[in-house]
């Protein structure tokens, strides 16, 4: 076969576009080509392998990985980390929550009375609105604000830096052990900032069965409404049992000690499904660990604050108006010689004290259904209700500027104990999830049976968890 020439009339455009490429890269392109080719695979290499005799090269990331997912070192690193972040996040809200407390509990509560005064505001009304809806939310405010401010970003820089996919890693053994998806733990970690998006991300899990274990379990991870009231009965109660240097470290690892026990419970429940009701064989997977990243410290600062802080505090706004307002009903519509409140109180108490609690707390928990976050401010509310104090009026939360004061109002008037504040903190930890991610486990599920053991699971264990520790210290004389 010869080469025919083309017409001088009818030139190939391709042909002539190649020709003009192939004078551009000259005649010794794939010299080059294949010299690049062999110079980055020396650079490989060399990054790589190590030679007999020869010293290895250092590698901060390839260092700290081997520190933080150590299986001796791994594990205290993490318990010394959460520490450190509980510490701060403790140490450094005590006096921006005095200041909003003094603001919105003492001035703007009074400004507020004082303009209802002068319209002549009928007095349930002013009631119903300002002790009821206001202090409720001013409640949460006060309270929330300061230590979700701190310890959002904190736990985001962690996020950020790629830290938690480490925790992610080491927790994947000890899920495999359990009988469950060694992705459990991711779903885990996105747990620890709301339940609802913790249940919805167990969609990374491919088996059904190991997908039910996760969302079954993932209540045992701390979302971002407990987190305040942990803070604060560690603060004011185990805390105040340490030397006063060492009352923040108290505090901080007894809130640390509570989420550990929640990992621990997470993986005795997947254990004890994965052989009972939800048997099967484990998957495995492989967990690509993402590079280092140093800190963005303004955009992890917009993104904490945006996101995650006023997302939920305004949640926590919008549940605890509504429940301040049922909690002035209760405190002002009278049956025979007390109110509502005082009568569901009574009728709770015995059972609440069974279990190391009281009635206030169990009604809070009733009340507090809808979110998390307003379980403290509707715990103060009642204490102050059912006392009877001269502090109080019906349903009128007094103004509380520091933690001293909450604390004398919950041993003084409601006669807690240490065992109190400790069951409370275990309760917290252990009881039903909050309505919203009950409904998303029914959307993820369709299932009433499942919904219903996810639901009412942990409830039945939070209160077997506080019923004995509440004999083991009376029987022990602790109380």
């Amino acid at each position: 076969m010869t080469d025919k020439a083309m017409p001088p009339d009818s030139p190939d455009p391709l042909l002539d576009m190649a020709d003009s490429l192939r004078q551009e890269v000259g005649p010794d392109f794939h010299d080059r080509l294949v010299e690049s080719i062999y110079t980055d695979a020396s650079q490989i290499a060399s990054h790589t392998v190590t030679h007999d005799g020869e010293r290895g090269r250092f590698y901060w990331d390839r260092t700290l990985d081997r520190l933080l997912t150590s299986r001796t070192w791994g594990f205290p690193i993490m318990g010394l980390m959460l520490m450190a972040v509980f510490w701060l996040t403790i140490s450094g809200a005590n006096v921006p929550s005095a200041m909003l407390a003094d603001l919105l509990m003492d001035k703007v509560y009074n400004a507020l009375h004082g303009a209802a005064s002068a319209l002549s505001l009928p007095w349930w009304l002013s009631g119903f609105v300002i002790d009821g809806m206001y202090l409720a939310t001013a409640w949460v405010v006060s309270v929330m604000l300061p230590p979700m401010a701190i310890f959002f970003p904190l736990f985001t820089l962690l996020e950020d830096f790629g830290y938690l996919p480490r925790v992610a890693f080491n927790l994947d053994r000890l899920f495999h052990r359990a009988g469950a998806h060694g992705k459990q733990a991711l779903s885990m970690m996105m747990g620890f900032g709301c339940n609802a998006a913790g249940v919805i991300s167990t969609r990374i899990i491919d088996s059904p069965r190991e997908r039910l274990i996760a969302i079954i379990t993932n209540n045992f991870s701390i979302c971002n409404g407990r987190w305040p009231t942990l803070i604060l009965m560690g603060t004011i109660f185990i805390g105040a049992t340490a030397p006063p240097a060492l009352a923040s470290f108290a505090a901080a690892a007894s809130v640390v000690t509570i989420a550990v026990l929640g990992i621990i419970l997470a993986l005795g429940v997947s254990w004890f499904l994965s052989r009972t009701w939800l048997k099967g064989e484990t998957s495995a997977f492989s967990l690509e660990l993402p590079p280092y990243r140093p800190p963005q410290i303004l955009q992890t600062l917009y993104t904490s604050v945006i996101d995650r802080t006023l997302i939920v505090l305004w949640r926590a706004v919008v549940m605890a108006a509504p429940a301040g307002a049922i909690i002035w009903l209760l405190g002002n519509i009278t049956l025979g010689d007390a109110s509502l409140a005082v009568h569901l109180v009574q009728l709770l108490n015995p059972i609440g004290l069974l279990f190391g609690l009281n009635g206030v707390i169990l009604v809070a928990y009733v009340l507090a259904i809808p979110a998390n976050e307003i379980v403290i401010p509707t715990i103060l509310m009642l204490t102050l209700m059912v006392s009877g104090s001269d502090a109080v009026q019906a349903g009128v939360m007094i103004e509380m500027e520091d933690q001293t004061q909450v604390y004398n109002v919950l041993v003084n008037m409601g006669g807690w104990t240490l065992l109190t504040a400790i069951n409370l903190m275990l309760f917290s930890l252990i009881h039903n999830p909050c309505s919203t991610t009950i409904l998303t486990i029914w959307n993820e599920t369709k299932n009433l049976r499942w919904t219903t053991v996810a639901t009412l699971l942990p409830l039945g264990l939070g209160f077997a968890v506080t019923f004995l520790t509440a004999t083991v210290a009376r029987l022990f004389g602790l109380v």
